[in-house]
């Protein structure tokens, strides 16, 4: 079987020029550029975690899990080069789930011009689970970090957030060209994709920057599924609520020096909206401004959890 989906694979697959040697030998061989640094990423997908097999399209989950690697290298303002590919495949039924898997990735990758170089396989009598390790090659100006926001730089994020299990945590487009694009354009502190909560990535970024940061809450882009889900659940949650702490927006933060935030926001160099909702400040931790005040703010979001 696995000598079969290999074979399938290699007639599937589009050539690439970057791709010297793809599937079929023990390593893949590619052609990078000689003086940039490559950036690497992984992630790790598995069934009743991420997403439920039984409630989805097998296409659906291969291009997620394509996409979140891609915001990844979004974060980081790093142009995609390559993927390699492992999947753990339930013995039943595993050769039709591969291949459906990898016909939700293939149009990802060719709208990002990313070589599939390859991967391995597996199967097992547990769930599905695939890791997908990208390479990505970094711009002139160099990989956007997490640790360069400096107090006063405003947050500017991309696009809206909340309510993503509702439809966008399979249907988001990672903002790989439009980090590309602002990075090249504008100079950007710091960065990072929102996979877990707007609140808890931001307080990520702030840790590793060493400093703090306040958000305006009259400010936050909220997605209309925020609100819908809101209104289904009835548990109390608002749409705020759901804007700072769903996850899976996979929209970017970024921490931008305040003229040239301003001048990003009259410029609108890309198409997805872009917002400034809040400032970084010297003083470490979180709050929120409202109509009632400014509050200290807890984040909240996804963390894996094990003992």
């Amino acid at each position: 079987m696995e000598n079969e989906l290999i074979a399938w694979l290699r007639e599937r697959l589009p050539a690439h020029p970057r791709l010297r040697v793809g599937p079929g030998d023990d390593a893949a061989v590619l052609r990078l550029a000689r003086h940039d640094d490559c950036v690497m990423t992984v992630d790790l997908l598995t069934d009743h975690v991420d997403f439920e097999l039984a409630e989805v399209d097998p296409r659906r989950v291969g291009r997620k899990a394509l996409a979140v690697n891609l915001s990844d290298l979004a974060a980081m303002a790093a142009r995609p080069l390559a993927a390699v590919i492992a999947v753990a495949l339930p013995r039943t039924g595993g050769m039709a789930l591969a291949k459906a898997l990898c016909e939700g990735m293939i149009p990802l990758a060719e709208e990002y011009d990313l070589a599939i170089a390859g991967g391995d396989t597996n199967s097992w009598d547990g769930p599905l689970a695939i890791s997908i390790t990208l390479l990505g090659q970094t711009t002139p100006q160099g990989p956007l970090l997490r640790s360069g926001a400096r107090p006063g730089d405003r947050i500017v994020v991309t696009g809206s957030f909340g309510g993503s299990i509702l439809r966008h945590q399979f249907d988001f487009d990672p903002r790989v060209e439009e980090a590309l694009a602002i990075h090249q354009r504008y100079g950007l502190h710091a960065g990072i994709d929102v996979s877990d909560g707007l609140s808890i990535d931001l307080a990520r970024l702030c840790r590793e920057s060493r400093c703090g940061a306040v958000l305006d809450a009259s400010t936050i882009p909220i997605a209309d599924d925020a609100r819908r889900l809101a209104e289904e659940l009835a548990d109390g949650s608002t749409p705020l609520d759901h804007a700072l702490g769903d996850g899976e927006d996979f929209e970017l933060i970024l921490a931008v020096p305040p003229d040239e935030a301003e001048r990003m926001l009259a410029e609108r160099p890309v198409e997805v909206p872009l917002s400034v909702v809040g400032r970084f400040t010297e003083e470490p931790g979180l709050w929120i401004v409202d109509a009632t005040g400014r509050h200290e703010l807890t984040p909240s979001g996804w963390e894996h959890e094990f003992e």
